[in-house]
């Protein structure tokens, strides 16, 4: 059971998601949490004052940081006084190692990316350490698990590359020995790991969700449940989008191309640990826990058609040209090549008799020395300012029309560049960043009526 930022905003919301995991005790639930709303970005806030020497300024958000979280430990728990002691005592712990550590990078100037992973990462512990005194004051005998001691991952301190063998056998090891005794639940952090070492890592923005697949992968769990602020996935952004529909069901791979393609709900990895045991995921909505929320099953169990349509603004198109690829074998190869060696994403891919395009998240380091190194052999022209939309279901080759009901409506908008896989799975294609709301509203209303 993951619950993300919003689900513990505050006592309200926190009061409710402990009482969504005290309906599922008898399943032996592994709660996973996020750092409360908005405190990863006040950690990165921080992080940026300690580079900039700034001592005063990252000793002013500190401060908020530690008030913050004593007074919600404080609301939380008004009537025992020995455990509230305790939540504030590891409140207190931890915000004065996160200040003397600082207060080391304020003195150096430098905020290395290991540094960085240190201080982004203890939102999630100050929310576990509260979360996990607040559900033994409630009388749920819960133990607290510390997920870099599961969650193992390569030296990318900032975006960690989990290593699956090591995760499976230590997260059994970690949840074997936390389950002990009468305990009725156990609680982690998401979004936190580490090297095989124990070096800090973390697993990038909206990791929670990927640690919580990991666990659940590496226990066979049951269900993997990632609660949110809205009722499953739906049809579009709802807050873009009017009038979108709330989906029982999609199948794994909508769900992964929804998530790489735009949507909010998911992070983009949550599905593929999932997919290896075939464990159901369900999207739901900590503010309405009887809601149905949103089934990610096998595609055998979803019908064909048109799910969503999704987004991904602030992209860049790069076009390629060079007649050195007309019937040259290794051409693409030796492109990607170079895409893959300066560590550049590629999403969307279009190619003829002499040129190919390709957009990225215009957020890509090393772009300039992928457009330096293509520019040695071919013509490159960078398009910038741009969006994706991409229209996402199963089996839309089977769906009669579904190109003039996504094509026919945008006959006064620019299209940049268009792109079908393989599996029927989408369609995209590239417009300008300035029109992708209303290109995203037109497709929902002509699609879905």
């Amino acid at each position: 059971m993951k619950f993300g930022g919003t689900s513990v905003a505050d006592c309200a919301a926190i009061t409710r998601t402990i009482g969504i995991v005290n309906g599922k005790l008898q399943e032996r639930p592994i709660v996973v949490v996020s750092a409360l709303s908005k405190v990863t970005d006040l950690l990165y806030r921080i992080s940026d004052q300690a580079r900039l020497r700034d001592k005063e300024g990252a000793g002013e958000l500190l401060g908020r940081l530690r008030t913050r979280h004593a007074e919600l430990a404080e609301e939380l728990i008004p009537d025992n006084p020995e455990i509230l002691a305790d939540a504030l005592s590891r409140v207190n712990a931890i915000c004065d190692r996160l200040e003397h550590f600082v207060d080391a990078v304020c003195a150096l100037g430098e905020l290395s990316d290991r540094s960085k992973a240190i201080i982004i990462g203890n939102g999630e512990y100050l929310s576990s350490n509260i979360i996990c005194c607040a559900m033994n004051a409630r009388g749920i005998r819960t133990r607290l698990m510390d997920s870099r001691k599961m969650i193992i991952t390569d030296n990318n301190f900032l975006k960690g590359e989990p290593q699956t063998d090591e995760i499976i056998k230590r997260v059994r090891e970690e949840v074997s020995a936390a389950y002990t005794g009468d305990m009725d639940a156990v609680i982690t952090q998401g979004f936190v790991s580490a090297t095989v070492e124990g070096e800090p890592t973390v697993l990038g923005r909206g990791g929670s969700d990927y640690t919580a697949s990991l666990i659940g992968m590496s226990v066979d769990a049951k269900t993997i449940e990632i609660w949110t602020d809205v009722d499953g996935v739906k049809t579009a952004d709802p807050r873009k989008v009017e009038n979108t529909i709330s989906l029982d069901r999609i199948s794994f791979e909508e769900a992964a191309e929804m998530a790489h393609f735009g949507a909010k709900v998911l992070h983009p990895m949550t599905i593929e640990p999932a997919v290896k045991k075939n464990i159901p995921i369900y999207v739901l909505n900590s503010m309405n826990p009887s809601g149905k929320g949103t089934a990610i099953l096998q595609s055998s169990f979803i019908d064909d058609g048109v799910k969503s349509v999704s987004s991904k603004s602030n992209i860049l198109v790069i076009n390629i040209f060079s007649t050195k690829m007309i019937n040259v074998a290794g051409f693409l190869m030796h492109v990607f090549e170079i895409f893959s060696r300066n560590n550049v994403s590629v999403d969307l891919i279009s190619t003829s008799e002499a040129t190919i395009s390709v957009t990225v998240d215009a957020g890509s380091q090393n772009i300039d020395k992928v457009v330096e190194e293509l520019s040695s052999f071919a013509e490159v022209y960078v398009d910038s300012n741009k969006a994706q939309v991409s229209v996402i279901g199963k089996n839309l080759d089977n769906v009669n029309g579904i190109l003039e009901k996504t094509f026919a409506p945008l006959k006064d908008h620019k299209i940049y560049m268009i792109s079908q896989g393989a599996s029927y799975v989408n369609i995209s294609f590239v417009v300008d960043r300035a029109v992708m709301d209303d290109v995203v509203a037109l497709l929902h209303r002509n699609i879905f009526g």
